[in-house]
C-alpha cells in the first residue's frame, strides 16, 4: 500500500545549540557489544556514573504501612513554595507581550526542559516512512467506520541492529462527509473488524459495565470525530534496560545515553509528533484539529506531546502525576526521588538525576534547584486548549498522585493562557492558597481545564465533559446531525454540583412521580423556593414525586443530564417532562435564526429527550407538557404555538400522553390572566402552579390510584448557590 515519508524536524520546536555533555566516565561503554545483556541496573548506574553521583536519595513507598511511606501531610506538602517566575525573563525582565513569550520566554523553558528535565531529540535523528499495512470497513459501537493499520519505518541504515516500526491504528466515520477531527490516544487498539494480535490480547477488554459511559472511541464517533492508537512502545521501551534500542537506541547506535539525551517521555511524544505527520497527509483527516491523550505514564507523554509539538490543537491529560502535571516541588505522594531512582528513571534526561543526588562530584541536589516546573510545561501548551483529569483515591486514582499539585500547577500556568488571549481556570493567581474544586465539580469555561471525576485511575468518565468543550473551542460541529440532540453540559460550577446533587437524590427513596425539565419545573419543588414548595407537597405528597429541574437548561443540557445519570435506576411509573422555552430565547438556536428551523430543532431536542426518557424508563408513562406561554416578549407566542402544534404529535395517548394547559394560563392572543405568572412573566405563580397541578392530578389518579398516608420520595433539593449564602 502507499508509502508516505516524514521528516524529524519539527517546526514547532525552539532549536538551541547543544551544550558540551559531561565527559563519559570509566563505567560508560564505548562499544554497542559492550550492552549486550545490559540491565537496567547497568544503565542506572552507569548514567550515575557519568553525572559524578555516588548516592541517590531513596524514593518514597506508596504503602502508608511502610517506615518511608510518601507524606500526605498537607502541612509539610510545600518545602519549596515559590515556583520558577513564569513570565520573568532569566535576565529578570517580565514578560508583557505575547510577542517576548513565543520570542524570548518560551525558548529559555524549551531549553531547561531539554538539558534538565525531557532530555534533547539528536539533530541527526532519521527519517519515517509510513505503510499502510491493512485497511478494513468495521463497525465501532454500531458507527461504520474505516479503519487502517499504520507502520512507520524509522530508517535504520546507520546502525541495521536495532528495527524501529511505529504502530499506529486509525479510525474515522465511514459517513463523514469530509476530514474530521481526530483524537490521537496513548495505547493499544487494534483494528477494527480485524482479530486482537497474540501480544495484544493482555490490552484487550471487555464491555463496560451496565450503567457506565461508552468507550471513549464510541463517544468520539458519535460527535463526528476519529480517532488514532499511537503504541509507545513501539518507539520505546518502557525500562533503563530498553534505552539502548528503540528510537533512543537506534540514535545512539547501541550505546548508552549522554547526560542531556532524551528520555522515553520525549521518545513517545516524538513518536506521536511523527503520527500527526501522517495525519496531515490523509485526506479523512482535518489536520489542524487533532488532539493527544494519555492516562498515568501516558498522560505526562501527552502533556509533554502539547508542550514541545504545538501543531497538536488539544489535549486531554490524564491522572499524569509527578513527572506529569503535578509540581516537582510538592513534598505529597511520588517524588521526584522516585523519578530519579531505577525503576523511572528512564523516562527522563540522565541530567534528571541530579536532583536526586544525596551525594556526588557537585555535592547534594532537590526538587528546588530544578530550574523549571509542571506549571511552566503546562505554560508551553498555551493558547490551546489543554484539559486536567483526575479522579478520586477511592476509587484508585491514589494520593500518590497528588491532584492538589497539579491543580497548584494548572493555577501557576494561567497568567501565560491569558496573556496569550486565552481563559484560565477562571481563578485567583495564588497557587499556595488556591484549593480544588469538589469532586465532580469541572472549571470547564476557558482553554485551560480542569475537572476531577469520581471514578478511579482512568480518564473515563471525563470523556463526556473533554468532547463538547473541544468541540466549542475547535469549532466542530459533526455533520448531518441537528445540534439540538447533541448533548451539552452545563460547566459552570452550580450547575455541576446541583447534577452531583440530583444523581446522588435518584438513588434515594422511592420515586414514582419524576419531574424533569427547567427553571420552570425546579422552582415547584425547591428548598429556596418555599411556598412553591409548600404548593407542591399539598398536590403531590403520598404519591412519591420527585423534582430533577434544574434553572436555565436548554434541552440540549436536560439530554445531557440524563444520559449521565438522573435517570438511572429510578423506575419511575410517570415522568412529566416540561422543557423547551430556554432554546426559544437565549438558550438555544440565536435570537436571529429562522423561525421554522427553529421550530423543527426544538422538536427535535424534544424527540431526543422523550427518546432517552423510553430507554432508560420503558416502563413509565410520559406526560409532555406544552411549552408555556411567556410575555416577556410577546414575539415568540407564535413560535411557541407551531412548537406546540408538533409536540402534541409526538404523543400517542398511551405510553406519551400531552397537556396544554396555555388556555387556562392566558387568553387566545396569549396575554397571561392576571396572577399566573411572577413579575418577570416567565415563572408561573402559585396560581400558575396550581393550574398544572389540577391538569396532572387526573391523571395521576387514573395511574397510580389515590396518593397515600406517607411520602417516600427523596427530600427535596435546591440550588447550591443559594445554600452557600
Amino acid at each position: 500500500m502507499g508509502l508516505i515519508k516524514t521528516f524529524a524536524a519539527l517546526s514547532a520546536l525552539v532549536t538551541i545549540p547543544l551544550t558540551a555533555a559531561l565527559p563519559a566516565r570509566q563505567y560508560a561503554a564505548t562499544d554497542a557489544s559492550e550492552t549486550v545483556g545490559w540491565t537496567t541496573q547497568d544503565d542506572h548506574q552507569n548514567m550515575m556514573t557519568q553525572l559524578g553521583i555516588r548516592k541517590l536519595r531513596p524514593g518514597p513507598s506508596g504503602k502508608e504501612s511502610d517506615p518511608n511511606h510518601a507524606n500526605y501531610d498537607e502541612s509539610l506538602a510545600n518545602p519549596f513554595p515559590d515556583l520558577p517566575e513564569v513570565l520573568t525573563l532569566k535576565n529578570g525582565e517580565k514578560v508583557t507581550s505575547a510577542e517576548i513569550w513565543r520570542q524570548r520566554r518560551r525558548p529559555e523553558i524549551v531549553e531547561d526542559f531539554e538539558k534538565e528535565v525531557l532530555g534533547r531529540i539528536p539533530p541527526d535523528i532519521p527519517d519515517v516512512t509510513w505503510e499502510v499495512a491493512q485497511a478494513s470497513e468495521a463497525k465501532v459501537g454500531g458507527y461504520p467506520v474505516f479503519g487502517k493499520q499504520l507502520i512507520g519505518h524509522v530508517d535504520n541504515s546507520r546502525f541495521p541492529t536495532i528495527n524501529v516500526d511505529i504502530r499506529m491504528i486509525l479510525v474515522t466515520p465511514a459517513d463523514a462527509k469530509g476530514p474530521v477531527p481526530v483524537m490521537m490516544m496513548f495505547g493499544f487498539g487494534t483494528l477494527p473488524g480485524a482479530p486482537t494480535p497474540p501480544e495484544m490480547e493482555k490490552f484487550s477488554f471487555g464491555p463496560p459495565p451496565a450503567g457506565s459511559d461508552p468507550p471513549a472511541t464510541e463517544q468520539l464517533l458519535a460527535d463526528g470525530w476519529g480517532y488514532a492508537y499511537i503504541n509507545p512502545y513501539s518507539v520505546q521501551a518502557d525500562s533503563g534496560a530498553g534505552l539502548t534500542g528503540g528510537i533512543i537506541g537506534l540514535v545512539n547506535k547501541g550505546q548508552p545515553r549522554k547526560p542531556d539525551d532524551w528520555g522515553a517521555l520525549r521518545a513517545w511524544a516524538w513518536g506521536a509528533s511523527r503520527g500527526l505527520d501522517y495525519l496531515e497527509t490523509d485526506k479523512a483527516v482535518d489536520a489542524g484539529k487533532v488532539g493527544i491523550e494519555g492516562v498515568s505514564r501516558f498522560g505526562k507523554a501527552a502533556l509533554v506531546t502539547m508542550a514541545v509539538d504545538t501543531r497538536f490543537a488539544v489535549v486531554l491529560v490524564g491522572s499524569s502525576g509527578e513527572g506529569g502535571a503535578k509540581l516537582h516541588r510538592r513534598n505529597f505522594g511520588e517524588a521526584v526521588e522516585n523519578l530519579t531512582g531505577s525503576g523511572e528513571y528512564h523516562w527522563m534526561a540522565g541530567n534528571f538525576l541530579k536532583y536526586g543526588a544525596a551525594e556526588a562530584d557537585f555535592g547534594s541536589m532537590n526538587p528546588g534547584d530544578i530550574p523549571v516546573d509542571a506549571h511552566e510545561l503546562i505554560a508551553l501548551c498555551a493558547p490551546r486548549p489543554t484539559f486536567i483529569s483526575y479522579g478520586v483515591p477511592e476509587k484508585g486514582d491514589a494520593k500518590w498522585l497528588d491532584q492538589q499539585g497539579s491543580f497548584m500547577a494548572a493555577v501557576a500556568a494561567g497568567p501565560v493562557f491569558r496573556l496569550l488571549g486565552a481563559k484560565d481556570l477562571g481563578t485567583g493567581d495564588d497557587y499556595n492558597t488556591e484549593k480544588m474544586p469538589g469532586v465532580n465539580v469541572g472549571l470547564l469555561d476557558g482553554e485551560l481545564a480542569w475537572r476531577q471525576h469520581d471514578g478511579g485511575h482512568t480518564d473515563g468518565p471525563n470523556w463526556k465533559f473533554f468532547i463538547p468543550w473541544a468541540d466549542g473551542f475547535l469549532k466542530h460541529e459533526p455533520a448531518g446531525q441537528s445540534s439540538a440532540v447533541r448533548p451539552v453540559a452545563r460547566t459552570d460550577p452550580d450547575s455541576l454540583t446541583a447534577h452531583a446533587e440530583l444523581k446522588e437524590k435518584a438513588k434515594k427513596g422511592v420515586i414514582d412521580i419524576y419531574f424533569a425539565g427547567d427553571s420552570i419545573t425546579r422552582r415547584w419543588g425547591a428548598t429556596d423556593y418555599p411556598k412553591l414548595l409548600a404548593n407542591w407537597n399539598e398536590n403531590f405528597f403520598g404519591w412519591n414525586a420527585a423534582d430533577f429541574g434544574w434553572g436555565a437548561d436548554s434541552l440540549r443540557n436536560i439530554l445531557w443530564r440524563l444520559q449521565d445519570g438522573e435517570l438511572d435506576g429510578v423506575h419511575p411509573k410517570i415522568i412529566v417532562l416540561l422543557a423547551g422555552t430556554n432554546d426559544i430565547i437565549g438558550f438555544g438556536e440565536p435570537p436571529d435564526s429562522e423561525e421554522s428551523a427553529k421550530v423543527q430543532d426544538i422538536t427535535s431536542g424534544m424527540e431526543a429527550v422523550l427518546k432517552v426518557m423510553r430507554e432508560k424508563a420503558p416502563e413509565a408513562t410520559i406526560i409532555l407538557m406544552g411549552i408555556f406561554p411567556r410575555n416577556d416578549n410577546a414575539a415568540v407566542l407564535p413560535t411557541i404555538e407551531k412548537i406546540n402544534r408538533n409536540l402534541s404529535k409526538l404523543a400517542d395517548g398511551e405510553t406519551i400522553r400531552y397537556i396544554n394547559i396555555n388556555n387556562r394560563l392566558a387568553d387566545a392572543d396569549g396575554m397571561l390572566y392576571e396572577g399566573m405568572m411572577d413579575p418577570d412573566n416567565l415563572h408561573p405563580a402559585i396560581r400558575g402552579y396550581q393550574v398544572w397541578a389540577d391538569a396532572l392530578k387526573p391523571i395521576f389518579l387514573e395511574l397510580l390510584g389515590p396518593p397515600g398516608n406517607e411520602d417516600h420520595a427523596p427530600p427535596p433539593t435546591g440550588n447550591p448557590a443559594v445554600r452557600a449564602q
